[in-house]
């Protein structure tokens, strides 16, 4: 049996704040805006690349808003993904690194883990309403060098 997560739902307290964060500055994808009555309302954003999905809305969880933490994204390169963001406006942590990760046991040192190591290098942004979320690098892969002719 295999099982697939297609859909993590966060609470938020104004929809339309949430909606223009995530899509603008986030760069999520608007996959549906559904309202068909006043108390239910569902928002379905996807992030580039993603096979999951993340609901925001009315009357969909009674979760308190911005309770959502630590939901990962996982990136090929967190320096240009930390650097897209914080273009966009979005307040981003510095990048941090498992320290030491032969024997990793909480520690973090600043900046990317220097081999590049997957799983290994991270930093962090909130939504407006204080859900978190983690950007983890995973699958770098150093660009080929420039051949000049």
């Amino acid at each position: 049996m295999h099982y697939k997560l297609e859909v993590v739902t966060l609470s938020v307290s104004d929809v339309d704040r949430a909606l223009r964060f995530y899509t603008e500055k986030v760069g999520f994808n608007l996959d549906v805006d559904y309202h068909p009555a006043e108390a239910f309302r569902v928002v379905q954003l996807t992030p580039p690349g993603s096979a999951c999905s993340v609901q925001i809305g009315i009357g969909l969880t009674d979760a308190p808003p911005g309770t959502g933490r630590s939901t990962y994204l996982a990136v090929t390169d967190l320096e240009a993904a930390r650097g897209e963001l914080t273009e966009r406006g979005v307040m981003v942590s510095d990048i941090r690194h498992k320290s030491p990760i032969e024997d990793w046991k909480g520690g973090w040192e600043a900046g990317l883990d220097p081999l590049r190591r997957d799983h290994a290098s991270f930093a962090d942004f909130t939504d407006p309403d204080g859900n978190s979320w983690v950007l983890q690098e995973i699958g770098h892969r150093p660009s080929s060098p420039t051949v000049s002719p």
